[in-house]
């Protein structure tokens, strides 16, 4: 298991129910996942989901029961999970005995949340398994996959098209769960229930598919690793399956499977093929794909995409990139390392989810079109941060407010994103590209052994200071410096550079006077200087030649 001292730590310093900042300034937007957790929550750890959820496409209802079982962490009398309060609760109860008896608990309904009494104060190292019954309809997606929910679709032939999308609102809006970063199953269980011309894709292994003879069929799936909630997918329609396999590095033979719209076969096929490539650029990089006991999945969606384990959500329309290749089948793909295997604990650190995945672009960016098209692809990260607040602020953060901006929380900042890639791309210009390369495939796999692991083992929660101690031991320096700078406040350290004479200075301004012993090249001629630049000034010798100052643009700094 890998998330209980994030929760003792929550439980030492949240004792009551509080927004976070970003929840009471919301307004029209009502849902949000993460924040601060409340004591009853941060009180247990969850072991298994087993979702079973009936989908009517024609109603835009489900109807579900969620068995939620876990250890007890901390003495509590009360089992809390969230839900969405669209959808209303049926029932609840203690599944106990061998024979797994349900038991009927008093519940309540307290916003967005169903408190269970417990029948006793459970204690430490002890195992519940509560169950829920729930219906209704759930929130519909206004704009997938920024602002979530379900999405009720059709095909071109007028189908029912049906997925799911919630990363920033909580897989909450859907389903039962406990909706913080910090607590994942360490397996899950689905059972979607569909009408029968219709295919249910979803997480994991399909176990089996039962026609219930009503017109319906139950589609039964299982993840035999850890899954971040908001990973969790349905993908409902008319599928036609692409099939076959792919070779790991490790030598094991990992099924590949992508759902596609009949009406878009052939295109499927051929986004299909590139598939290998992609895999093999990733474990070149970063080590084994995480999932070779489930699979590697794909699912055509109505919305763009989003990084759902082990059957990634695709909406591109089959449209390449400037190089050649699908750019979001390449960015959700690298999500299966950056996100899935390794996830951040709080959304204070989810750069390292997209940013680190942003610069795998920019790197397949370079790999298919040489180093001209990496520099084009950083110049255009470059282009559109916007430093409104830091990358990775050390305070906990809901999603919404590490993806938007305050004070409105409306427009996206960015900078988790494309931000984040820039600090790597001058990272690897500072400790070099053995110690970059070795950091970045450690931040995946801590060690060769971890990387022979696919039991759930190999998957971890990580955060911004795990990255600073990897990188640390990989180049022998202290970089202490470069993440307060860079990722822990939201201010560019700005070039000062003048020219008297022959001589060009430099130094570097930095918010509140912060250390930055950070090198620039400096080109004078044919020849490249790198020359040690901190806050206090240095003087380079021209020699009646003009300077050119970071000539190949690899440090980030302001304008």
């Amino acid at each position: 298991m890998r998330k209980t001292l994030a929760l003792i730590v929550c439980i030492a310093a949240l004792a009551f129910d509080r927004p976070a900042p970003a929840q009471r300034e919301l307004g029209a937007r009502p849902t949000d996942s993460g924040g601060p957790l409340i004591f009853e929550q941060a009180a247990y750890d969850v072991t298994h989901y087993d979702l079973a959820v009936k989908v009517e496409p024609a109603q835009q209802s489900i109807s579900g029961t969620l068995t939620a079982r876990a250890r007890i962490v901390h003495p509590v009398d009360w089992f809390v999970l969230d839900l969405d309060t669209p959808l209303a609760v049926g029932a609840a109860s203690l599944v106990e005995g061998p024979r797994e008896a349900a038991r009927p608990l008093r519940f309540e309904r307290r916003g967005g949340k169903i408190w269970v009494a417990l029948p006793r104060t459970m204690q430490p190292g002890e195992a519940v398994a509560v169950r829920v019954t729930y219906a209704g309809k759930p929130r519909v997606a206004p704009r997938p996959p920024w602002v979530g929910g379900f999405v009720w679709a059709k095909t071109p032939s007028g189908e029912h098209w049906v997925a799911t999308a919630c990363q920033m609102d909580g897989a909450d809006v859907w389903w039962p769960c406990k909706d913080h970063p910090s607590d994942e199953p360490d397996s899950m269980s689905l059972h979607i229930t569909v009408p029968s011309n219709l295919v249910a894709a979803s997480n994991g292994r399909l176990t089996g598919v039962v026609k219930n003879g009503d017109g319906t069929s139950t589609y039964n799936w299982h993840v035999s690793t850890p899954i971040n909630n908001y990973g969790v997918a349905l993908n409902i329609a008319p599928y036609r399956t692409i099939n076959g396999t792919y070779r790991s590095v490790t030598g094991e033979t990992v099924p590949t499977t992508f759902w596609v719209l009949p009406e878009n076969y052939e295109k499927g096929q051929k986004l299909f093929a590139e598939l290998p490539d992609m895999l093999r650029f990733f474990e070149k990089h970063l080590g084994p794909y995480p999932f070779r006991a489930d699979k590697i999945g794909i699912a055509e969606t109505p919305h763009l995409g989003m990084e759902h384990q082990t059957v990634i959500a695709y909406g591109n329309e089959f449209k390449p990139a400037e190089n050649g290749f699908d750019w979001l089948l390449f960015h959700e793909l690298g999500h299966e390392w950056w996100a899935n295997l390794v996830t951040a604990s709080d959304w204070r650190d989810f750069w390292i989810h997209e940013g680190f995945q942003s610069y795998m672009d920019a790197l397949y960016n370079g790999e298919k079109g040489g180093e001209a098209a990496y520099r084009r692809h950083i110049a255009r990260l470059r282009a559109s941060i916007r430093n409104k607040q830091a990358v990775a602020p050390r305070e906990p953060r809901s999603a919404v407010q590490v993806f938007l901006a305050a004070p409105d929380y409306v427009r996206s900042d960015g900078d988790i994103y494309n931000k984040g890639a820039l600090a790597l791309h001058t990272l690897r210009y500072l400790i070099g590209d053995k110690a970059f390369f070795t950091a970045l495939r450690r931040m995946a796999y801590p060690s060769p052994s971890a990387e022979r692991l696919k039991d759930g083992r190999q998957c971890r929660f990580v955060t911004t200071d795990d990255f600073l101690r990897i990188a640390e031991d990989a180049s022998g320096m202290k970089l202490d410096w470069f993440f307060e700078v860079y990722l822990r406040q939201p201010d560019a350290p700005r070039l000062v550079s003048s020219i008297e004479g022959d001589a060009l200075t430099l130094r570097w301004e930095t918010p509140g006077g912060l250390p930055f012993p950070m090198p620039v090249e400096v080109q004078l001629g044919d020849a490249v200087r790198r020359v040690n630049v901190s806050t206090s000034p240095v003087t380079v010798p021209l020699n009646g030649q003009k300077p050119v100052v970071d000539p190949s643009g690899w440090v980030l700094r302001a304008d």
